[in-house]
This record gives structure tokens, sequence and C-alpha cells, in this order.
């Protein structure tokens, strides 16, 4: 699938994706399921210059779930210092693009402090781009945004009576990320895994059997042209 095949005018705005299949790529070529994880890199890179050519103004990716912390803890530690190492990599690279670097999630304890640091960095260096914004979702969890949601809403001392969704989305984590069009899943999985529960009600959901690092801006084209050729209702009825 080539960019040109597609319809320029019905381009989604934000295009949100679930990484997955990095352990079983590496698997599948007898090695470290963390060789999965380094082999993923070159995929998102191209992926991301693929929608940013193609005008995507927002993508996000699934990149640490507040799940992942019970996998084993040499896994863990590598995941920490993987998301560190793309930061310093490639938030310049990504800066030269106009792209703007944005996080959501937990800042908690149990994220190291040095990458918190990071992840600000990389945040401050680029909120003046005006080009695609990428959000990474680390130690992200869509029930626990909901709950942190919940508990900001509870501490105003807000009347029930005036709690609507709106009042919901101004505290969720960045309450600027318009809701997903389009959310691709890798890896042959059919599930969305506690990803932002809140804001994909009515987004279109396409999963793909290529496993992530075997995933390129042609698969990502593909999964565009598939939401193009279906009739968003948003509970209405089809105009034809």
């Amino acid at each position: 699938m080539k960019i040109s095949d597609l319809d320029p005018s019905r381009v989604p705005t934000h295009i949100a994706a679930v990484m997955d299949g990095n352990g079983r790529w590496a698997e599948k070529r007898k090695l470290p399921r963390t060789e999965g994880h380094t082999a993923g890199e070159q995929s998102l890179m191209d992926v991301l210059e693929g929608a940013d050519d193609l005008g995507v103004k927002w993508f996000t990716v699934f990149a640490f779930s507040t799940e992942n912390w019970s996998r084993p803890p040499e896994e863990v530690q590598f995941l920490l210092n993987f998301n560190e190492k793309i930061l310093l990599e490639r938030q310049d690279e990504l800066h030269e693009r106009n792209v703007r670097i944005r996080f959501i999630g937990r800042r908690n304890r149990q994220v190291p402090k040095r990458l918190i640091r990071r992840m600000e960095e990389a945040e401050n260096l680029t909120k003046k781009n005006t080009g695609l914004t990428f959000t990474i979702a680390f130690n992200y969890g869509g029930r626990a945004e909901i709950v942190d949601a919940v508990k900001q809403i509870v501490d105003t001392g807000m009347s029930s009576t005036r709690i609507t969704e709106k009042t919901i989305n101004r505290y969720l984590y960045d309450s600027t990320i318009p809701d997903p069009d389009l959310v691709i899943r890798t890896s042959g999985e059919y599930r969305v895994s506690n990803f932002l529960l809140w804001e994909i009600a009515y987004s279109e959901l396409v999963f793909s059997e290529v496993l992530w690092p075997d995933f390129r801006r042609e698969n990502l084209f593909t999964a565009i042209k598939e939401y193009q050729d279906r009739d968003r209702r948003y509970g209405g009825v089809s105009e034809t």
C-alpha cells in the first residue's frame, strides 16, 4: 500500500497503536525477548515518519503499561532503559521534524526519577513544535486514568450533579488529546488491553497479523485504507 492509494481528505486526525508482538518476534528467531523491543524501535520511527508525511496530527503509542511491572525484572529494567535510550537518541531527530512529544500515564515512585527528567526534557524541547504530536503512554492504564480523574474530581468537592462526560475528560492525563479515530493493534491479538478505554468509545479498530518489529509505514497505510473504507456512524444511521 502506498500513500498515493489513500484519500487525503479522509486521513485520521488521531491514530493510536498497541505495538504488540516484540517478544514473539524474538522467540521465533531464538533471540532474547529484549531483542524484539530493540527491533521494534525502527518500526516505530518508520511508522511515525509515514504518519507525519501523510498529515496525521496525533499519534499515540502504548509503550509501557501499569501491568508491565509484573513482567520478569530483567525485562522491566530493559524496557525502562530502552525508553530512556529512545528519548536520548531520537528526540533531536523528532524535534527537527517539528514533532511535539508528550507523555501520559502515572509519574509515580515506580518510575525512576532519571527517566521522568528525560521525559520532561523531551516535552520541553518540543513543546513549541506544530507538526505531529507524538504521545507516549508510559506507566499507563486506561482504568487507572479514569480512577485518577475521578479522584481529582472528588478532591475538588464538585457536586455529583455537575459531573458530565466533559468534566471527566477535563481531568484525564491530557485533556487536549482528541479521541483516536483509528486504533491499530499488531500481532493478531484482538483486544484493547486497557488502552485509552475512555477515549476509544467510537474509534475504529484495525487488527493486523504483522508482528510489530515487521510493521512499516506500508502496513500503516493498509490500516488507514481499511479505516477509510468504513462507515463511521457514531450511533446514528448511515447517510447511504
